[in-house]
């Protein structure tokens, strides 16, 4: 039977499903192929960049491999639902918004977490490249970046539900205008609120201090104001969110480093003045690397067996330990990740001295309190 006569046949049949079997089958056809989006997006790559292909799959699609798949499921269970719409218009009214909202959530969340991984991996490299410094800017960068992602999704599902925010925004603003003349001081408060979450120079439970170095829990961050219980005596204080943003505080509770400690593994014994210019080499990468603490490094070597012997310096194994100041996860992550390109960096510098190592996986990270 020719190819064409035979999908005429398949297309046939299909036709002559009820519209809630060719739904089911089209549901059970979504949830399957969806387990495997990661595979069929790394294929794609690979046809597109074969020669990259591989590393920008490991590099952006396998830390996000679970995100992939519960947004490609939802994506073909979105489509699917055109057969129940034919099926059952009452099911379908009722599930479709319901659908639309997680699907649209679900991209959004694995479009943020392929920027950060786009920031992280190639972002950072390509400052380090054009000699630019690596600092906190980058997280506000990705944070801004969400931001953007989140009007698109929040758009995105009222133009799925044929509600044209747009021009409802639109509208509004000359009365927005003319609200804000009158209300001013409210929505100073309320932007300020906006900026405290955004930027989360302190979270509910934290310990700060302010200007006049009170020592206070955070309860509460609310619409206007932040709810600040005192150490000494228990008393509530409650501050507007506008004084906060341009008050100075210090967050107590992030006062905190993380020690790093890993082992290079010499593929040879090192000599005396072999050790010393791995001490050299390592000492100034880290010292120069943003977000390490100046001065923490300590390397010390282990002897090989033999050099007790003959009574001669020779080192196998060294054993490196700094400390990583950050004052969130994801600043502690980005330095996680510029450590990562510092290794390389050593590895280099190291090798045109003819001197070779691996490190020994896993880096221990350790969480300490900083003495205030």
């Amino acid at each position: 039977m020719p190819l064409q006569d035979l999908l005429t046949a398949v297309d046939i049949q299909v036709l002559a499903l009820p519209p809630v079997a060719v739904f089911l089958i089209a549901l059970l056809l979504s949830i399957l192929i969806g387990r495997y989006t990661p595979g069929l997006l790394g294929l794609l790559i690979q046809r597109l960049s074969p020669k990259q292909g591989a590393t920008v799959y490991n590099n952006l699609i396998t830390p996000i491999k679970d995100s992939v798949k519960t947004a490609g499921t939802l994506l073909l269970i979105s489509l699917s639902m055109v057969w129940l719409q034919s099926a059952s218009p009452t099911f379908y009214n009722f599930f479709r918004p319901l659908v639309d909202l997680v699907t649209i959530v679900s991209v959004a969340w694995l479009a943020s977490r392929l920027f950060r991984q786009l920031v992280r991996v190639y972002g950072i490299d390509m400052l380090r490249r054009m000699g630019r410094e690596v600092d906190e800017l980058l997280l506000v960068f990705e944070t801004l970046a969400n931001v953007i992602i989140g009007f698109i999704a929040v758009l995105a599902f009222a133009q799925s539900q044929q509600f044209n925010l747009v021009g409802l925004i639109a509208s509004l603003g000359i009365s927005g205008i003319a609200l804000g003349l009158a209300a001013q001081k409210i929505l100073e408060q309320l932007l300020s609120t906006v900026v405290l979450y955004l930027d989360r120079p302190f979270v509910p439970g934290e310990y700060i201090r302010q200007s006049d170095r009170q020592l206070c829990r955070v309860e509460s961050i609310g619409l206007r104001s932040t709810k600040l219980r005192t150490a000494a005596k228990s008393t509530l204080i409650i501050v507007p969110n506008s004084v906060l943003v341009n008050e100075e505080i210090e967050n107590v509770s992030r006062a905190k480093k993380v020690m790093v400690l890993l082992y290079m593994d010499f593929t040879r014994a090192l000599r005396e003045e072999d050790a010393a210019l791995v001490k050299q080499v390592v000492t100034r990468s880290t010292d120069l690397l943003f977000g390490i603490d100046p001065g923490s490094t300590h390397i010390s070597f282990t002897a090989a067996a033999d050099s007790s012997k003959n009574g001669s310096f020779s080192a196998t194994r060294a054993r490196v330990t700094f400390f990583i100041l950050g004052s969130s996860e994801n600043s502690i992550e980005l330095r996680k990740r510029l450590l990562e390109l510092a290794n390389d960096n050593i590895a280099s510098q190291l090798k045109g001295y003819g001197i070779e190592f691996s490190v020994q996986d896993p880096t221990v990270y350790v969480e300490s309190p900083v003495t205030l």
